[in-house]
């Protein structure tokens, strides 16, 4: 017991440490350079400019948005038993695209602004449309591969109708969705940043009180019932935990893949255990590592033009779900022979 916590501190330590470098390093970094004795500068006396205005917004929400979609993607893996269940693959983040694409197109086409509640609560709305019908097909499709398939097929529908939608809608403003769409952090202000704060710690910090159900329900629903665990109330509350988290990340960064997947099983990997009271804040710190890193990449490969930060996740968050099913498959041929 003693070794597994100084494990678990060890490994805090370096995602801390991680997340720290990687903070100062998207903030100096980009088509314009500054040196840590200019960021150290600017921070003690905040003013309108690059690093204040433009760069420093979009780092904490890289930071605070990818901890949140990791968290996300861990609540629904234990929720379906499932180690590929994810926000993205689910089409759960597709579903929450599309109502926020609707509400932005039939209020924008109208001269009307819509706020960021407003763009959550659309984007809520779209995440529990997907997650219904994923339940719905998950009491008639009983092989996990066959749920995964029905996620992405649901996750490409929507995806189509939001790209039919924005395509021909007349409004330029409209059109720019196309951007936002495909993923990214660019753009967030000091509201963004302080709003999604407030949704995501909120979350965070109640999914950490439930710790002990979840992993109660982690030992399987019979076991969790004989500890006490209310197992209708505790399955909507982790939908509607997971449906926030995505519907935040989606409203404010649109769809990002691979987050969620990848995330929880690296982080899981990296401590040996499972327990959601280590997990949990560590798939929060995690999260925010592989986001920061994706979005450095996406801003400075191509410098001064910026990469879909979906294009990124896609790329060190795929060959994490291939392996997640090849390595699954080759555990059930040993132990079927």
């Amino acid at each position: 017991m003693k070794k597994a916590w100084i494990r678990y501190c060890a490994c805090f330590a370096l995602l801390g440490s991680l997340l720290l470098a990687l903070l100062v390093w998207n903030i100096t970094a980009g088509s314009v350079d500054f040196t840590p004795g200019e960021i150290l500068s600017t921070l003690l006396n905040p003013e309108s400019g690059i690093i204040w205005g433009i760069r420093l917004p979009r780092v904490l929400a890289a930071a605070i948005l990818g901890g949140g979609l990791s968290v996300s993607g861990f609540l629904l893996q234990t929720f379906f038993a499932n180690p590929i269940a994810g926000p993205f693959v689910l089409g759960i983040s597709s579903g929450a695209k599309l109502t926020v694409s609707l509400v932005m197109i039939f209020l924008l086409s109208r001269g009307v602004t819509v706020g960021s509640m407003g763009l959550i609560a659309a984007a809520f709305a779209g995440s529990m449309l997907s997650m219904g019908f994923i339940l719905l097909l998950s009491r008639r499709v009983k092989q996990m591969s066959m749920l995964v398939i029905s996620g992405v097929m649901t996750g490409y529908i929507c995806s189509a109708v939001t790209d039919f939608l924005v395509t021909f809608a007349d409004d330029s403003n409209i059109v720019n969705l196309r951007n936002w769409s495909l993923g990214s952090f660019s753009g967030t202000s000091w509201d963004n940043v302080k709003i999604m704060s407030w949704v995501i710690f909120a979350s965070l910090a109640l999914a950490f009180l439930m710790s002990k159900p979840i992993g109660a329900y982690q030992m399987g629903e019979v076991y969790a019932q004989n500890m006490g665990v209310n197992i209708k109330r505790f399955r909507v509350e982790l939908i509607l935990l997971s449906s926030v988290l995505s519907a935040c990340v989606t409203a404010f960064a649109g769809p990002i893949s691979f987050v969620g997947i990848a995330a929880p099983h690296l982080i899981k990997g990296l401590f040996h255990t499972a327990k959601p009271l280590v997990i949990i804040p560590a798939c929060f710190l995690g999260g925010a590592v592989f986001c920061l890193f994706c979005d450095l990449i996406a801003r400075t490969a191509f410098a001064p033009t910026d990469m879909n930060i979906s294009s990124v996740t896609a790329i060190f968050g795929a060959p994490v779900v291939i392996y997640l099913m090849a390595s699954q498959r080759s555990r059930r041929m040993k132990e079927g022979t």
